[in-house]
């Protein structure tokens, strides 16, 4: 499967913010283990690249993507430590094109149409819609499919286990960023049972709402 293929398998993008490296691949584990495919781990820490390092040497069947990547420095680096996808907060032309030039998918942010414009322009497909909750959440993705109906869309920004049927069910939405199942908290206590837990609730409403028969693409 392709990368996107992978997340839309997923259902589901826990964004993570992680101090210890070495806490990575047992957080990853955790995650796997209650059938999530897929990690973001944001570049809002000193810890980000080792992170993604670490799980790509111990959890290698995870799908493991850098996020949070503003400037083509970033970009280098999460690129050299194996991060097998880019997520960015904004849409800037210089990182996805450094991107298309160096094969890595890459989910930029938009919150306007004129951002989803410049989207298509620049090649791409699938965005990030940030932040989505203050964006207008499921309403405001369904009214872009209007004049938008090939774009598809991960959601992310403000949004909780209980909104996640919502989002699932627009059919624009190739899955759902989210952090309500890596706080900081349940890691700073290296709760990975609590992690697996809440993860597994998740998976268990992304089966609900998407039978396989009905999933994405």
């Amino acid at each position: 499967m392709s990368v996107t293929e992978r997340i839309a398998a997923s259902g589901i993008v826990p964004v993570v913010r992680i101090d210890r490296a070495a806490d990575a691949p047992a957080l990853a584990r955790a995650l796997a283990g209650a059938g999530l495919s897929c990690i973001e781990i944001t570049f809002r820490s000193d810890a980000a690249a080792d992170a993604i390092r670490a799980i790509r040497a111990e959890v290698p069947e995870i799908l493991v993507g850098a996020g949070t990547i503003v400037s083509l420095a970033q970009l280098e680096v999460a690129l050299a430590a194996g991060a097998l996808f880019v997520v960015s907060p904004g849409l800037q032309a210089d990182v996805v094109r450094a991107c298309h030039e160096r094969g890595s998918p890459i989910l930029p942010g938009v919150f306007t149409p004129t951002e989803v414009i410049k989207a298509i322009d620049l090649g791409l497909s699938v965005v990030k819609l940030f932040p989505a909750s203050a964006a207008g959440g499921p309403a405001y993705l369904r009214a872009l499919a209007g004049p938008f109906p090939a774009m598809q869309f991960v959601p992310t920004g403000g949004i909780e286990a209980a909104d996640l049927a919502a989002y699932l069910a627009v059919p624009s939405v190739v899955a759902v960023g989210g952090s309500w199942m890596v706080r900081p908290a349940l890691l700073a206590r290296r709760d990975w049972a609590e992690v697996g837990r809440l993860a597994s609730e998740a998976c268990s409403i992304v089966r609900t709402v998407r039978p396989p028969s009905t999933r994405w693409p």
